[in-house]
């Protein structure tokens, strides 16, 4: 672990709680990540949007732990029960290049806000050492500026969330305050180090912006108000991902609006108010992909060894 790293945990401000907790010395803040990345599943995942995966798969890298606690996370014996293997950086540098070796279209970093400066120690080292392929930062859009630039010039695709727009939905239903307002800046300063979206010949993302956003059932209202600030922000051709795949998992049925599936008619009102603000470019999901049945299993495949690793379809 180098220098900066370490400086970077001693007092820890890496993502937007500021806890200040010394990880060098063992002690965690909100997230509860300590000095080493953690890592629960290394794999290829076919279902991300077309220009993240591809014919040949993300080479996704789940981390684990989070600096939000969402009630219907799919992922939450990563996220919120913090299931996974610590890894050393020398080895996160071995993973990134072993995802490269198997022919993936890129490096799908998954909810990795709380190890970035482990990250762009590995990415340093890894590019370094040959690996080309594009790095995409897969978010949950609560990040600090400090964090994201120290991704600067390491992530070439930024693949945030913008999850509310009302502040009052993010504290109950992920415990986060200021997350509209944070989140934004966020989204700005992803945009200023992408600048514009630049696809391969095979309609690859190699650089640029995709915005995700998950529509809650009973709030599709809020959605409007997030492709607004998109509209207004980011301009017409910005890349939106409209998600249909909302699932009542972990505490979501211990809240009346969340403890059903979406509805078509609220899907269809978002995707209508998408195209009358004028947005042009966006991805929508199938009704179907709304099932537990596409959450990941983590399973540690692929963190310790090259060989346990597996092509999964998730979603």
């Amino acid at each position: 672990m180098n220098l900066s790293t370490q400086q970077a945990l001693q007092h820890c401000t890496v993502c937007p709680r500021n806890c200040g907790a010394d990880r060098i010395s063992g002690k965690v803040g909100f997230c509860g990540a300590g000095t080493l990345p953690k890592v629960a599943l290394v794999s290829a995942h076919q279902w991300e949007e077309p220009p993240i995966s591809g014919t040949r798969g993300s080479g996704t890298v789940f981390f684990s732990h989070c600096n939000l606690r969402c009630v219907f996370c799919q992922n939450h014996d990563i996220s919120q029960e913090n299931f996974g293997a610590e890894i050393s950086i020398e080895r996160l540098t071995e993973i990134f290049l072993e995802q490269q070796s198997r022919g993936l279209h890129n490096i799908n970093l998954v909810s990795a806000s709380h190890f970035i400066p482990q990250i762009a120690e590995a990415l340093e080292n890894a590019k370094a050492q040959g690996l080309s392929i594009p790095v995409v930062y897969n978010s949950n859009g609560y990040e600090s500026l400090d964090g994201l630039r120290m991704l600067d010039g390491l992530v070439d695709v930024y693949l945030p969330d913008f999850k509310y727009w009302d502040d009052t939905l993010a504290v109950q239903y992920s415990k986060v305050p200021h997350y509209a307002e944070t989140t934004a800046t966020a989204i700005l300063e992803m945009r200023r180090q992408t600048k514009a979206d630049i696809f391969d010949e095979n309609g690859i993302m190699e650089k640029g912006l995709i915005l995700r956003h998950l529509v809650l059932p009973g709030h599709y209202k809020d959605s409007f108000r997030v492709l607004d600030w998109i509209r207004e922000n980011l301009g017409k051709d910005a890349y939106v991902s409209l998600l249909n795949q909302y699932t009542p998992m972990y505490h979501a049925t211990e809240f009346r609006n969340l403890s059903r599936r979406l509805t078509t008619f609220e899907y269809d009102k978002v995707t209508e108010y998408f195209l009358e603000i004028g947005l042009t470019n966006g991805f929508v999901q199938k009704r179907s992909a709304a099932t537990s049945e596409y959450t990941p299993l983590f399973d540690l495949s692929g963190v310790k060894s090259a060989a346990t690793f597996q092509i999964r379809k998730e979603n």
